[in-house]
């Protein structure tokens, strides 16, 4: 019988989380960590970070951070690489909704969303792709959302983010799949996260929610543990340019 735990297995793999502060971006660092891997988590709340590494150990590293500032991003790299070298895995897990209905849809606010949600996961998986070209192996992991495919109230900006995110996965699996990086994304449905804070506040919003999925409940961070894993290791070396939904089958009804 074969023996596939190898195929899950990222010790040596070092992996870049942004977004790595709270919710899913915290939670993929500990699960990569769990299955071998070192991990640099970058946010700009440092305390938070400290939490993260202080449960995580040795294998974790933390960078204070705005990956939007593009400015920075040449120390941003070096300061991620300095800890335990350039990543294998980048985990694009930062984001941002403003929440602004079309009407009040602000420049500033839109491009702050831009600048968070796409500019910073394409800009920094260019800058650590010459690393990943020269060892022949990476993984890049986007976050698409159910707005990828879906309107929501007071989501235009966010929405059209996260549209875009499922096509740069696909650009990117164009440009580097050729080198053995693969490029994917995660979509996830409703999970308890700072983001989605509002709508696990209100439980009737929660339950409506739930209920329009297939398994008729929302989402926990376990339930991301085995798709982060899968797409980050060698388990899914033949799947790229693609994005999966984690959503409990939100979007199959």
């Amino acid at each position: 019988m074969a023996d596939t735990a190898p195929l899950f297995d990222l010790t040596g793999k070092v992996a870049c989380i942004t977004g790595a502060s709270s919710g899913l971006g915290r939670r993929a660092a500990i699960t990569l960590a769990a299955a071998g891997a070192s991990v640099v988590g970058i946010a700009r709340r440092a305390e938070a970070l400290d939490r993260l590494c202080a449960e995580i150990g040795p294998a974790a590293a933390r960078v204070v951070a705005d990956v939007a500032d593009r400015e920075r991003l040449l120390q941003l790299v070096k300061d991620v690489s300095a800890p335990f070298g350039a990543p294998d895995i980048l985990v694009h897990a930062a984001g941002i909704n403003t929440r602004e209905v079309a009407d009040e849809v602000t420049p500033e606010g839109w491009d702050r969303t831009v600048a968070l949600n796409l500019s910073a996961p394409f800009f920094l998986s260019q800058a650590f792709v010459p690393a990943m070209q020269a060892k022949g192996w990476g993984r890049i992991v986007n976050f698409a959302s159910l707005q990828s495919t879906r309107a929501f109230p007071g989501g235009i900006a966010y929405g059209a983010t996260k549209g875009a995110i499922s096509q740069l996965t696909r650009a990117m699996a164009e440009a580097w799949s050729p080198h053995g990086i693969t490029a994917n994304a995660i979509g996830p449905g409703f999970f308890p996260t700072e983001l989605t804070a509002a709508v696990f506040d209100d439980p009737a919003r929660a339950d409506r929610n739930a209920a329009q999925t297939c398994l008729g409940r929302n989402g926990t961070l376990k339930d991301m543990d085995g798709p982060i894993l899968f797409l980050c290791s060698e388990a899914s070396a033949f799947v790229t340019g693609q994005v999966l939904m984690v959503d409990g089958g939100f979007t199959a009804k």
